[in-house]
């Protein structure tokens, strides 16, 4: 077993509960990769909250801080939520979402895109 292995077996909660439309979004987002460890973002716990409405879509993810005091870590860090938040926007649009805003976990907006096109 690999270092990380731990976090792909570990049952993360069930979607029953959830709206189809809400359920449909967190399948997609399984396809968003943490650069660093190669995890989908739902499995490795940072999706932290979902609204969908209608073609609109609002994420909101959970970066936890290791090493504050870190100047290179936190470049790193920076560059990582980027990947994150830039593929998670790529995913979604391609799911046909019109206006999609992410955020992190408390409330501070990272990116928004929303298509002008019509």
């Amino acid at each position: 077993m690999g270092f990380l292995d731990f976090l792909k077996e570990k049952p993360r909660g069930t979607l029953k509960e959830l709206p189809s439309e809400v359920k449909e979004v967190v399948k997609e987002l399984r396809n968003v990769k943490d650069p660093e460890t190669e995890l989908n973002i739902v499995d490795e716990g940072l999706l932290y909250g979902l609204t969908v409405e209608n073609e609109k879509v609002m994420v909101w993810l959970l970066f936890a801080k290791t090493t504050p005091e870190c100047h290179f870590c936190q470049a790193i860090a920076m560059n990582v939520q980027r990947k994150i938040v830039g593929d998670i926007i790529e995913v979604l649009k391609k799911k046909g979402f019109r206006s999609i805003e992410v955020y992190n976990e408390i409330g501070l907006l990272l990116e928004a895109w929303k298509d002008e096109t019509g």
